[in-house]
């Protein structure tokens, strides 16, 4: 479509130029990338390949199946690139494990002609596919993992888990921490808390930066305690919680550990009146409709995207959530769909921006893939204004909580946002 040669003439420049502010330079070449990844050649007549990795059964599946769909929507209205169709081949599971993320990128690696992979949906299974797929010149853009030690510090260091090649359009977990002990601290006017994790990459940094940011905040964290992915009888550890008395407690795991926490925690000696706070894990229609439920809090990506558009394809989160709900007949049951679609149509403009045509075949340069993606400052997506920067942060960092008051009007709940926290620009 012409309006997406448009964008890829000014992403391409501004990738060539290092993202100068506002300065435009013709680029070297007609492509980005000095090969020195390797390149992947497409022959005439045959498709670019990339693929999705996400949970797609098992108990996290509601967060999965709806990234997976924002892939397939995207590159539905993308389009060809260069003149070559996309094609998404089999669509990966990564169980929201580090063995299924490990087994499936071995499996993608080993196809030489695969250039990207959107996902994984959890930050676990990012830690284990990520050093595999980059190492093999891929890569690898998240829709739904926020762990800071995929990424960075937000101080300049790199996270332990971070691997050049890997991309998010979600928050930093930094950033998701310290929202949620705002609004506790801030907005609640609580000067107690405790957290709870499950040990994964994603819930542990989710519930440290929450302590370190209540506490930097004047509040006093009481306990910091763990459970089993497996457990259903979290009585013993809320118990040991309790003893410190928190006005709140901060639980960022999955389910189906959430739903028993929730359902527990009411009847605990010393909790009954605590103030119960989640993450986006627990976004989603599945928790959202069980009793328990009610009444607590729930941060997440701000998901009032407003007057945005895909610049690329010129979707709006109207259309966009229409062509979802009537393709697949129902609506996300998860927050980050959008996000896997922005995350896929900057994988296809950099590969637009990577390629060039060589007697008739397409030739990828694996570097000039990074190369463009390490360079997006502005692009316009669904979920807002996208910028990369050198960790490959790349979404918008605006966090949101909402009150969760009726399990039975789910819709209602997702605009009651009672907080909202942004980092100044830079931060």
């Amino acid at each position: 479509m012409a309006a997406r040669g448009a964008v890829l003439a000014a992403l391409l420049v501004a990738a060539a130029c290092g993202g100068d502010d506002d300065v435009a330079h013709a680029p070297e070449s007609d492509h980005l990338g000095d090969g020195s990844l390797g390149v992947v050649e497409v022959p005439a007549g045959e498709a670019i390949q990339i693929r999705s990795l996400n949970t797609i059964t098992g108990d996290v599946a509601y967060l999965g199946i709806p990234n997976q769909r924002g892939v397939e929507l995207a590159v539905a209205d993308f389009g060809p690139v260069n003149g070559f169709d996309v094609d998404l081949g089999t669509r990966y599971d990564d169980l929201c494990s580090s063995d299924g993320a490990q087994a499936a990128a071995q499996t993608i690696i080993a196809d030489e002609d695969v250039v990207g992979v959107i996902g994984p949906s959890c930050s676990t299974a990012a830690v284990a596919a990520a050093p595999l797929v980059t190492a093999a010149g891929m890569v690898l853009f998240a829709p739904s993992n926020t762990s800071p030690t995929l990424t960075s510090d937000l101080a300049g260091n790199p996270g332990l888990n971070h691997s050049t090649g890997y991309y998010r359009t979600s928050n930093n977990g930094l950033f998701v921490g310290e929202t949620m002990a705002r609004f506790a601290h801030e907005g609640l006017g609580l000067a107690s808390a405790a957290a709870i994790h499950d040990g994964d990459p994603y819930s542990r940094s989710i519930a440290q930066a929450f302590a370190d940011s209540f506490e930097r905040l004047g509040g006093t964290v009481t306990g910091f305690a763990a459970i089993n992915k497996e457990d259903t009888d979290m009585v013993p550890v809320l118990t040991e919680v309790a003893t410190g008395s928190p006005e709140a407690l901060f639980f960022p795991i999955f389910q189906p550990a959430g739903d028993f926490l929730t359902d527990q925690a009411p009847g605990v000696p010393g909790l009954a009146e605590t103030v119960l706070l989640t993450d986006a894990a627990l976004l989603n229609d599945g928790f959202m409709s069980l009793p328990q439920s009610a009444g607590v809090y729930i941060s997440g990506p701000d998901l009032r995207f407003g007057a945005t558009s895909n610049q690329s394809t010129g979707k709006t989160p109207e259309t966009l959530l229409s062509t979802y709900e009537q393709t697949y007949g129902e609506a996300p049951s998860a927050p980050y769909w959008a996000h896997a679609y922005d995350a896929t149509t900057l994988l296809l403009e950099a590969i637009a921006a990577a390629s060039r045509v060589d007697d008739g075949a397409l030739v990828i340069d694996r570097a000039g893939v990074r190369q463009f993606l390490n360079t997006v400052n502005g692009y316009g997506g669904i979920i807002g204004t996208i910028s990369c920067d050198s960790f490959g942060d790349c979404g918008s960092q605006k966090t949101t909580v909402i009150h969760h008051l009726d399990p039975d009007d789910i819709e209602a709940s997702l605009s009651n946002v009672v907080f909202e926290f942004a980092p100044e620009p830079g931060a």
